[in-house]
């Protein structure tokens, strides 16, 4: 058993005889709202639950669950603990709230392969992923694999066979989240994160692991390319640098492997990447860097670089999102902002894509693009 989002179904008749077939013609089946998944990262330590806005939310994914000795574990379950108390009182505002554990991330998927190597070890971690949802009352897990097949953070363990085990992972949760839906008569939700590039897909069967799946979330950010300066988040690709790593390109690579398009959700960063290149250079985007940091958040950047501090604002219409760049110190930032963030949830609603989820909640506190998203969709 899993669950998925049911396709829109779309009945036409002929004219000739329509009016007489009205009384047995079936309506249309409505489209599902799409969801808006917000990463909110437990490793800060407490959550200020009070600053969610959670009627904008439909799912929020709690980051990260680590994995030690071959189980889901709570690192610090004593913080942990009390973030999903008071996660699971936002459902209050928001009855229809569903909260999910993400397990990995970038910096804690070095022991999947170890965990989901055999059926022995897949049924251990699979329990475990699931006790933490049992004992905490929540309806979901996500498994953020960084990655399975190929190289993530430096020594991190990965292997060939990951690829198979990546699907018998999702088939061992699903059956335990099964169990955990008969006792408690709710359905339990499971997701992934993946990685944004077509690179990923041959390292995995995501035609299979899609069966298991509510969700799969596509990390379209991060989208790096060789060594020189880049949109990070671009809808399409630039004519500045030769890269197919660009949302669109992503989605259309899942769905002809066979993902359907109505589980695929698209992410979106709320932070941005930053470039030094050579100063007072005409060509910015798709040139060499000397330095590369990461930029936490929109909110900071909104409030204080936009058109700040030597920074002033430039837009790729090709890729459809926006950039800063500062010619006295060579320094380019890229990000999504309103306006991208508007196009890319258009794309998503005119492509029937699942939703949008972000990374993370925290650095946009301010709500500039949450609410971007919230009036797009509503």
């Amino acid at each position: 058993m899993y669950h998925a989002l049911k396709k829109a179904l779309m009945y036409s008749l002929p004219l000739v005889g329509i009016l007489g077939m009205s009384s047995c013609a079936k309506e249309p089946e409505e489209r599902p709202s799409p969801v808006v998944i917000g990463y909110v990262g437990g490793f800060h330590g407490l959550l200020d639950t009070e600053r969610i806005q959670v009627e904008k939310l439909t799912h929020i994914n709690y980051a990260f669950v680590n994995i030690v000795e071959g189980k889901a574990f709570l690192t610090n379950e004593k913080t942990d603990s009390t973030n999903f108390r008071k996660l699971n009182a936002l459902k209050k505002e928001n009855p229809d709230l569903k909260i999910l554990i993400s397990i990995g991330g970038w910096a804690w998927s070095e022991n999947f392969s170890d965990a989901v190597l055999t059926d022995s070890s897949r049924k251990v971690f699979a329990k475990t992923s699931v006790d933490i949802i049992r004992k905490y009352h929540l309806d979901g897990v996500d498994i953020d694999w960084e990655y399975p097949g190929m190289e993530g953070e430096e020594d991190n363990i990965y292997r060939p066979e990951d690829q198979e085990n990546y699907t018998l992972m999702f088939a061992a949760l699903r059956e335990e989240l099964d169990t955990m839906e008969q006792e408690t008569g709710s359905p339990k939700l499971l997701t992934t994160a993946v990685g944004g590039f077509e690179e990923y897909l041959k390292h995995t069967d995501m035609k299979a692991a899609a069966e298991y799946l509510d969700f799969v979330n596509l990390m379209t950010y991060d989208l790096f390319h060789a060594n020189v300066s880049v949109h990070h988040a671009g809808l399409y690709a630039s004519d500045a640098y030769s890269s197919n790593k660009n949302a669109d390109h992503c989605i259309q690579a899942f769905v002809a492997a066979g993902v359907p398009v109505e589980k695929l959700v698209m992410g979106l960063p709320f932070y941005g990447r930053s470039f030094t290149v050579a100063p007072q250079t005409d060509q910015v985007v798709g040139m060499p860097y000397t330095a590369k940091s990461y930029i936490d958040g929109y909110g900071y950047i909104k409030d204080s670089l936009v058109n700040q501090r030597g920074f002033k604002v430039f837009r790729d219409e090709k890729a459809q999102v926006p950039y800063i760049y500062n010619a006295e110190t060579g320094q380019m930032i890229s990000y999504d902002e309103e306006e991208s963030v508007k196009v890319k949830c258009d794309y998503v609603l005119k492509n029937k894509m699942a939703g949008v989820m972000f990374w993370e909640y925290d650095s946009d506190p301010k709500g500039y693009l949450l609410g971007t998203i919230y009036d797009t969709f509503k």
